[in-house]
C-alpha cells in the first residue's frame, strides 16, 4: 500500500516514515493547525497590537484626552491590555505594551487619557 500526503493527496516517495511529499505540503499542514490550536492566543495578540497602533495613533503630544467613541468606533477594546500602573491618587492606568489609558467622565463625556509609560512608572 502506498503512502499518500495528507495535504495534497500525491504519493510519498522516500523514506518508510516519511509523512508529506514535499517540505511546502508539510509547512502548510504545521501552520494550518497552529492556526487550530492557537486561536485564542492569535485573536488576543491581534487586538493588543490594535490597541497599541490606536492609541499611539492618537497620543501625539505623549499625554492627550480622546472620546471614547473614537477610539471604540476605530476597533479599540479596553476589555485587553497588558499591565496596569496605579497613581499614587489610585487612578488605574490600563497599559498596551507602552502605551497606556485611563478612562475618565469630563463633562458628562466619556474620554480616555492617554499616556506613554515613563521610567519613572517602574516604582
Amino acid at each position: 500500500m502506498k503512502k499518500r500526503c495528507p495535504e495534497c493527496n500525491i504519493e510519498v516517495k522516500g523514506r518508510s516514515d516519511k509523512k508529506f511529499c514535499s517540505a511546502k505540503c508539510k509547512s502548510i499542514h504545521q501552520y494550518e493547525n497552529v492556526q487550530k490550536q492557537e486561536v485564542f492566543y492569535l485573536m488576543v495578540d491581534k487586538q493588543l497590537k490594535k490597541n497599541r497602533r490606536l492609541l499611539k495613533k492618537y497620543n501625539k503630544s505623549g499625554y492627550t484626552t480622546v472620546r471614547s467613541k473614537e477610539l471604540l468606533n476605530d476597533g479599540f477594546n479596553p476589555k485587553y491590555f497588558t499591565h496596569y500602573w496605579k497613581t499614587k491618587k489610585g487612578e488605574l492606568y490600563l497599559f498596551c505594551y507602552d502605551f497606556g489609558f485611563l478612562s475618565m467622565n469630563k463633562n458628562g463625556v466619556q474620554k480616555y487619557l492617554i499616556v506613554q509609560w515613563q521610567d519613572y512608572m517602574y516604582n
